[in-house]
């Protein structure tokens, strides 16, 4: 699951897209599914499960109890919903974004891919440990983080164990403005820290740039996105602000790819049977500027650099053609080759 290199991308070197499904099966695992189905069916790379267990994560008074109480799956969901994806979708990882030790632990019985770390436990070294303790890939969340708590993280994780890391950086707001996206202060935390750096979008799913941003991101070179999906955006469920619908889904990751295929390599290569075609037609090459009997002898004033009907010599060649005789009449107008020329 390395990411791949931010130049000379192929399919098979490619953007790494983790459809994260959040909380927007609203409890139901029905709908949970009908998420993995349009993540699988666009062609994701990862689906991500939000896991928790609700008292190990928040106090009995904090606001959002009640919420998250009413859209909390079940383990026995998880494992169910776990088995359709390696069913139905084989080709998708498992993420698991957990928020306690004990999540992990579940997480590891599920056989998940790799971990998510959300920002709030940057700075929280029992889970930072617990989670690098199982050596899996941890994608760490640094948004609204400091470099200073990045590095904090990322030094606990190395005390644990050389468990691979991602950097993933979002701007936490939903949905997020464009202009606080901060795309070039997130490939300088990559450069800085040494790690692969990926993008998680959150911005409006209801305006081009929940498409424009993420293939501005791409076009920079970053080598992984996360991206919001839900079931039906109009239901105004949770996390629904910057989720896209699943057919949605599926043109963001035909815009990802297309991108990737336009990128191409940074070496030269050979001409297309298309770019053959197009140097044939719109180069230009050295024609003869008026009837030239045989035997004639060649000056700058006998050629012309016109578009002709083949590819002949390029007019940067005519230093070699001054004071040379033509062994052969050649008609204004026509091509003058080299086995024209004594």
């Amino acid at each position: 699951m390395t990411p791949p290199a931010a130049e000379g991308q192929s399919r098979t070197n490619a953007t790494y897209i983790i459809a994260e499904m959040a909380c927007s099966h609203e409890g139901d695992p029905q709908l949970a599914r009908k998420i993995i189905d349009g993540a699988g069916s666009a062609g994701a790379d990862a689906v991500q499960f939000q896991i928790w267990s609700l008292p190990d994560m928040v106090v009995p008074h904090h606001p959002d109890y009640a919420k998250l109480a009413k859209i909390e799956l079940s383990r026995e969901a998880w494992t169910r919903l776990a088995e359709y994806v390696r069913k139905s979708h084989p080709q998708m990882h498992i993420i698991a974004c957990v928020y306690e030790t004990a999540s992990v632990d579940f997480g590891e019985r599920l056989g998940v891919e790799a971990y998510k770390l959300h920002s709030s436990d940057l700075s929280n070294p029992q889970m930072l440990k617990h989670v690098a303790a199982t050596g899996k890939r941890i994608d760490l969340s640094v948004g609204a983080s400091t470099p200073e708590e990045i590095h904090a993280a990322i030094e606990c994780i190395r005390g644990t164990s050389n468990s691979e890391i991602w950097l993933m950086y979002g701007y936490q707001n939903f949905p997020t403005r464009v202009e606080d996206v901060h795309l070039r202060y997130m490939l300088s935390l990559g450069r800085f820290f040494g790690l692969p750096i990926g993008y998680q979008d959150h911005t409006d799913a209801n305006d081009d740039g929940a498409y424009t941003i993420p293939a501005g991101a791409v076009g920079m070179g970053v080598p992984i996105l996360e991206k919001h999906i839900t079931h039906d955006r109009s239901f105004k469920g949770v996390d629904h602000e910057a989720a896209l619908n699943p057919g949605e889904f599926a043109r963001f990751v035909r815009m990802v790819r297309q991108i990737e295929a336009a990128a191409g390599a940074v070496t030269p290569r050979p001409f297309s049977a298309d770019q053959q075609k197009y140097r044939k037609y719109s180069k230009k090459s050295i024609v003869a500027a008026r009837d030239l009997p045989a035997g004639t002898e060649i000056t700058e004033k006998d050629l012309r650099f016109m578009r002709a009907e083949d590819l002949g010599l390029p007019p940067d060649q005519v230093a070699r053609l001054a004071g040379r005789h033509t062994r052969r009449a050649i008609a204004a107008l026509h091509l003058i080759r080299e086995d024209d020329l004594a």
